[in-house]
């Protein structure tokens, strides 16, 4: 049955400029079937009249971690509490508002909204003391934690740092509260993984889809998928008889054991995944390696040391990487390698070129995740291996950008999210936002990839609007290029006959209206696979 949808303003994210604009579309069951003027579209059982409004293809979200994202919608919200006092003030409450809880959960705080950037149990004991608090910072490669969550996890001063991480100590050698990279995740989060439900998971599972269908994304790129994720999505797909109400593809977790073969054996399991029978609506197609840390902890990985004179190693060293890459590599799977420093930028396109000499030629997709700082030259290289540049515009919000800045403290500074380089040198750029890491709405990740402007506090000036895109490219990239990322470019990411019929529809149009009605603009229908999955 076809559906003329009429009278609308349709960005297509078609690369031509003269295919870039229509008036009207029409979907037959769930694919895209016509584009073009109203006049010409074919006979239908239904006509939609989208009176003016804007159309876009369905967002992409290239990079997120959606049980993560899901579970932090319900926690404690840190990232604009700009004070310990504000931070103790919001966790007072929380506490208060739950006296029966046996544990406290927040997301999002930033490491210059405390004393000298270091965070201590102490400080978090003032506000609550009487149960265990977790607080995952707001890039979540760090968790902070009170005393009574160091007793929990059963963490001493004879507790060792795991490979690629820390557990910061005080002068004396006891823990401070700070579990940083890897130190979180064997501890905090293993943690919260064996006390988290079923129920728990699945209500999270459904938090993070219906937030993401009311911003208007239609796909989503999972970078951290393990077993509890994929039960908890195959529960999902059972609820909604088969399907999903958005298309998720996902990347298998690979963590360093500092042992070859139980690290290949990882990459076996993902292999075995990826071979596995799947649908457009959850499918896993790679690996992710997570190579080194965040710049806002001097955890990631430069040429050059930070300016208190710190660096960091890789929590992949190259000798460890090479391996892992080139079996992934064999067996036909996406790799997406976290890479925010230049040295494990480099590492990541070692082994990648170590793979292609190692398995020869084909077909072949893989991916550097965030590059927050990359060397001149990088993208260069990428295009040259045909690997995609993942980033994340909300990343760059000016708001969060001045601890970025003073941690490299030179010339580097100026270096920070370069995209126009990566379309220059001709390597597919794809946005996303990281989320929870970064707020997931589509609208405001936007804004900041167009103007290099604040959505989280217009008070702060643009940081390096030399770096800024046009609305159109920003969209593409969020479009178009995030779905050719996981290799879907050939049937969605568009607005073209053949393509899945994934449209959103807004209240506003921000090329008429600029660029600031982004952070106003609501979305009124998201369509997936023809089919309304939200309407405001």
């Amino acid at each position: 049955m076809i559906t003329r949808y009429v009278n609308g303003r349709v960005f297509t994210a078609d690369p031509a400029p003269d295919k870039a604009w229509a008036d009207a579309f029409a979907v037959d069951g769930d694919t895209i079937v016509f584009v073009g003027d109203a006049e010409a579209a074919p006979e239908g059982a239904a006509t939609v009249d989208l009176e003016g409004r804007l159309v876009l293809p369905g967002f992409t979200d290239a990079h997120t971690h959606l049980l993560m994202m899901g579970a932090a919608l319900g926690q404690v919200h840190l990232t604009d509490a700009r004070s310990l006092d504000e931070i103790q003030a919001r966790l007072r409450e929380a506490r208060a508002q739950n006296p029966d809880a046996v544990v406290l959960r927040g997301r999002g705080w930033l490491f210059d909204s405390l004393p000298d950037g270091a965070p201590t149990a102490a400080m978090i004991d003032a506000a609550v003391s009487d149960i265990p608090v977790y607080l995952d910072a707001n890039d979540y490669h760090s968790c902070w934690v009170n005393s009574a969550a160091l007793a929990e996890l059963g963490i001493t001063r004879d507790t060792p740092d795991p490979l690629g991480g820390e557990i910061a100590r005080d002068a004396v050698g006891q823990p401070t509260g700070m579990l940083y990279e890897t130190a979180a995740t064997q501890y905090a989060w293993a943690h919260r993984d064996a006390t988290t439900t079923d129920a728990d998971r699945d209500e999270d599972v459904q938090r993070a889809i219906d937030a993401y269908l009311a911003s208007g994304v239609t796909g989503v790129v999972d970078m951290a998928f393990d077993e509890f994720g994929l039960e908890a999505f195959e529960r999902a797909r059972t609820r909604h008889g088969g399907e999903l109400p958005l298309r998720v593809a996902a990347h298998w977790i690979i963590t360093n054991t500092g042992d070859d073969a139980a690290n290949l054996a990882q990459v076996a399991r993902a292999a075995e995944l990826a071979a596995a029978p799947s649908s457009a609506w959850l499918r896993v197609v790679g690996i992710k390696l997570i190579l080194d840390g965040v710049i806002d902890a001097c955890t990631a990985a430069l040429r050059h040391p930070y300016a208190d004179g710190s660096n960091a190693e890789p929590i992949w060293p190259l000798a460890q990487l090479k391996p892992v890459v080139a079996a992934a590599d064999a067996a036909g799977l996406q790799i997406a390698q976290h890479a925010i420093g230049d040295y494990a930028s480099e590492i990541a396109l070692d082994a990648i070129e170590h793979a292609v000499a190692e398995n020869g030629p084909r077909a072949r997709r893989h991916r550097v995740e965030h590059l927050e700082y990359a060397a001149p030259g990088t993208a260069e290289r990428m295009a040259r291996l045909g690997v995609t540049a993942s980033m994340q515009p909300v990343h760059s919000d000016p708001a969060i950008f001045a601890n970025w800045a003073e941690m490299l403290g030179d010339e580097r500074v100026e270096r920070a999210f370069p995209w126009p380089e990566y379309e220059d040198a001709g390597a597919l750029l794809a946005f996303s936002t990281d989320a929870p890491t970064a707020p997931h709405d589509a609208l405001a990740n936007m804004y900041i990839a167009s103007t290099r402007a604040s959505a989280l506090d217009r008070s702060v000036p643009a940081t390096h609007p030399q770096y800024a895109l046009p609305l159109d490219r920003a969209i593409g990239h969020a479009t178009r290029d995030a779905a050719a990322s996981v290799g879907d470019g050939g049937w969605r990411g568009r607005i073209a006959p053949g393509f899945a019929a994934d449209v959103v529809v807004l209240d506003t149009d921000p090329f008429e209206a600029g660029a600031a009605s982004l952070l106003e603009a609501r979305v009124v229908e998201t369509i997936v696979a023809g089919r309304t999955r939200y309407r405001s």
